[in-house]
């Protein structure tokens, strides 16, 4: 454990935002349900693929916030944005949230809600500016 001098700076702490692990166990109960199906016939084998696939973005997809900047995790890949390639973050008017950046891009965040931005803006260890959050 160690000692903080009174003008030493706190690190704010990274937060994930990963999809429900509900969706992970009824992928898996789907697989376990397309189990008989697929393997009863060598046509209906990719019929698996369907239960694996929605695990497998279940477990993966998501947004990390660290004070350095987001990384954005889809099924396939990541991509790390510092936060000064961010130019708003706001709603997406489905009730999840997105990015958008510098260049004029817009980022869609995987597993994050409206609700969570000022979280994810705690994390860059800046504060949250009712400006910051742009529709």
């Amino acid at each position: 454990m160690t000692d903080q001098t009174a003008g030493e700076a706190t690190r704010p702490a990274p937060v994930r935002f990963r999809r429900s692990g509900a969706i992970a166990a009824a992928g898996i109960v789907g697989l376990v349900g397309a189990a008989p199906v697929a393997t009863s016939s060598w046509p209906l084998s990719p019929l698996l693929l369907i239960p694996l696939g929605i695990i497998v973005w279940a477990w993966r997809s998501g947004v990390d916030g660290t004070a350095e900047g987001l990384v954005v995790r889809a099924v396939v890949g990541r991509r790390r944005v510092a936060w000064a390639q961010v130019a708003a973050l706001g709603p997406d008017g489905r009730g999840g949230a997105s990015v958008r950046l510098v260049d004029g891009s817009t980022l869609p965040l995987p597993a994050v809600r409206e609700a969570d931005l000022p979280r994810l803006v705690a994390a860059s260890g800046r504060s949250v500016v009712a400006d910051d959050l742009v529709a």
